[in-house]
């Protein structure tokens, strides 16, 4: 996929970067090689951190791809957080897990706010037998607005989440039910009060630019409410259609027209958002965020991942980058229950990474700042990577999407609006035609 995408509407299909190599180059043949990296010594001057996916949901939103459940009870969740703790102590047996201390801790889902608050101190005590988080510097928490009351978001705050983020999407109630979402806007407002008076010390709110339903009116709309909150963080997705989303489906199997806007629309109204966010004192955190500037804001989990730090994905389906491999866990709800009740780590495909897909995945990742340090990686990887990829770089430069200039390669806000429609460009040549999941 180039940067001037010749076929400029949402057809269905990936295209958001979020690792590399693509998933699909990981194997199952290949998952000793995880087991070797946990048994290395431990890279204790690596940042660490845990990934915890809760995949439990009241409603599945016709855009979601992530997997997720809606149809589980009590009995079945409580049997999954068993398995969360029996994991972490399988991890904390390890070697190179010896030592190691928690910078930053994500829930994520699913919706992680969906189960009660006796379940969360039963995970949250489980999982303090074996690695604690009190020292850690960044907990986020991912919430959805119809699963909170006071009582709840008290208790997040008693478990240590620093940040809590919650899954807006949109103000506009006809567009939150056209795609599903479980939650109208009334819960958005009260909970969100709720949320500043139990005093968290970041609140991020979530929206998607696109959602089916979209008008320019309805987008400025909710740009205006989501200002009016004033929260400390906001993160904008432009909405994207995989493979296994209720709507791209659709389209498949009915050969209905895609009902999202195209992408030169979309990155219209993203623009419009950074422009009247930055208007207020706002900064461009990524090609998603932007964070005010009236109290320190920081990113930590993106931060770590992107510059090489270890992570452990507890969960079904849960993704970890530790010790330069790539592995990812079970995907069926029961195999990785199976796995857990046998004493074994439920691991379903691996990748260990060459030097030079290191080099090509922290850039691209960093390159969602909107700048790089070439600098950093001429220390740490011994490359230019101007040189080492002058022609995509060229090419970039001479479409206004990237300037270099003082050591740092920067986007324009053009490029930072399509970043991820050209980060595949700098894929190794065999790796750029393949699927990306």
């Amino acid at each position: 996929m180039t940067a001037n995408t010749t076929q400029p509407s949402t057809a269905v299909g990936n295209y958001f970067v979020s690792n590399y190599p693509p998933f699909s180059q990981w194997k199952p043949e290949n998952v000793p090689q995880a087991i070797e990296a946990l048994n290395q010594a431990p890279r204790t001057e690596e940042p660490f951190g845990l990934y915890l996916h809760i995949p439990f949901c009241r409603k599945r939103c016709k855009f979601c791809y992530f997997k997720v459940y809606t149809d589980k009870n009590a009995n079945e969740i409580e049997l999954y957080l068993d398995a969360l703790i029996k994991e972490v102590e399988l991890y904390s047996r390890t070697r190179a897990f010896q030592g190691r201390q928690l910078r930053f801790a994500y829930f994520g889902g699913g919706t992680p706010s969906y189960i009660s608050e006796r379940q969360l101190h039963y995970l949250v005590d489980g999982l303090n037998q074996h690695v604690s988080w009190s020292n850690a510097e960044e907990v986020t928490f991912e919430c959805e607005p119809g699963t909170l009351r006071r009582s709840k978001l008290e208790t997040l705050k008693e478990i240590g989440v620093t940040r809590l983020s919650l899954g807006v999407e949109h103000f506009d109630d006809e567009i939150l039910a056209a795609n599903g979402r479980a939650h109208l806007s009334p819960e958005i407002y009260e909970v969100y009060d709720l949320a500043r008076q139990v005093d968290f010390p970041q609140i991020n709110i979530d929206l998607i630019a696109g959602m089916v339903g979209e008008t320019e009116a309805k987008w400025r709309d909710t740009v205006r409410r989501a200002l009016e909150l004033q929260p400390d963080s906001v993160t904008i997705y432009q909405m994207e259609l995989p493979y296994n989303t209720v709507i791209s489906q659709e389209i498949i199997n009915d050969g209905v027209a895609s009902p999202i806007a195209d992408w030169p629309t979309k990155q219209r109204w993203l623009d419009y958002a950074f422009d009247e966010f930055q208007a207020r004192g706002y900064r461009i955190a990524s090609a998603y965020t932007l964070a005010t500037t009236s109290k320190p804001c920081r990113f930590i989990y993106t931060d770590a991942l992107w510059h090489g730090g270890d992570m452990i994905g507890l969960g079904v389906s849960s993704f970890s980058h530790f010790g330069g491999v790539h592995f990812q866990n079970a995907h069926s709800f029961e195999e990785y229950l199976a796995l857990l009740d046998q004493n074994q780590l439920p691991l379903l495909r691996a990748l260990t990474l060459t030097p030079k897909q290191k080099l090509i995945r922290e850039m691209i990742l960093q390159l969602k700042t909107g700048a790089i340090d070439m600098n950093y990686f001429q220390g740490k990887f011994g490359v230019d990577v101007w040189n080492e990829f002058q022609p995509v770089y060229q090419r970039l430069d001479n479409e206004k999407l990237v300037e270099r200039h003082n050591g740092t390669i920067a986007l324009t806000r053009s490029g930072l609006l399509q970043v991820d429609h050209f980060l595949s460009e700098f894929f190794e040549p065999e790796l750029k035609a393949v699927r990306y999941v």
